[in-house]
């Protein structure tokens, strides 16, 4: 148990460079709020759901985060700083990264029956700052949400998703080999900017119809000389 605690407080160390020491890490809240929801978890499974919400209530008065105890985390979950919303039937990977102000938030069924409303967060996500992942979707393996998007899509593996609504910027998803660490899951440089997003999707899809049409120009010459050869026999 003290190796896997260890363990934990270096993999925060390592995706913040802030805390002089393992001891410090441990005054994160962070920290806290995944410890106790532990035990709310532990105590959701056994149907004892009163005792699980007065920890989880416990939990959110003390560190200003508040994990439902349905939720699923894996191992060496970090909450960078604090006002986070996890929902019930969100399902959390390992070396999940999220951020301040982030909404894992579920969608009400029009039936009223409950189910999975909530985010299926792949192992390596990193959830930036301010981001809404709304609904029961999959955000892939090493996914980058940026700061302040709101995503109501699934995202593939590896993708960088800014804006509102999310859209994948130019960077190429699902590779295999492993992701830097992106802080705030926001690349920041200009091409980057949720400000030219927009620009530079455009400018995707106008190179992608010029494709297109050189495609059905080539076709069409095609067509044209089989026609001339025909005349001529």
């Amino acid at each position: 148990m003290i190796g896997d605690l260890v363990r934990y407080l270096d993999s925060i160390r390592a995706r913040d460079p802030a805390p002089h020491s393992r001891a410090e890490v441990l005054t994160y809240p962070g920290v806290w709020a995944l410890g106790w929801h532990r035990v709310a978890h532990a105590l959701y499974r056994r149907r004892l759901f009163l005792l699980a919400r007065i920890v989880n209530h416990w939990s959110r008065m003390m560190t200003a985060i508040d994990i439902h105890p349905g939720a699923t985390i894996g191992r060496r979950f970090f909450i960078d700083h604090g006002f986070v919303v996890i929902g019930e039937t969100s399902h959390i990977g390992d070396d999940v990264t999220i951020y301040q102000c982030v909404t894992l938030g579920g969608t009400s069924p029009d039936d009223g029956v409950p189910g999975k409303r909530h985010p299926t967060i792949a192992d390596g996500a990193i959830i930036g700052s301010g981001a809404q992942v709304l609904g029961p979707i999959t955000v892939g393996p090493r996914a980058r949400i940026g700061a302040n998007a709101v995503v109501t899509r699934s995202v593939a593996e590896g993708a960088v998703m800014v804006g509102i609504p999310a859209r994948p910027t130019t960077v190429a998803g699902g590779r295999a080999e492993p992701a830097p660490f992106l802080a705030y899951g926001t690349p920041c440089r200009e091409m980057f900017d949720p400000a030219t997003q927009k620009v530079e999707l455009l400018r995707c899809e106008l190179e992608t119809m010029r494709r297109r049409l050189d495609a059905m120009l080539a076709a069409e010459e095609g067509w044209s000389g089989q026609g001339r050869e025909r005349d001529r026999a």
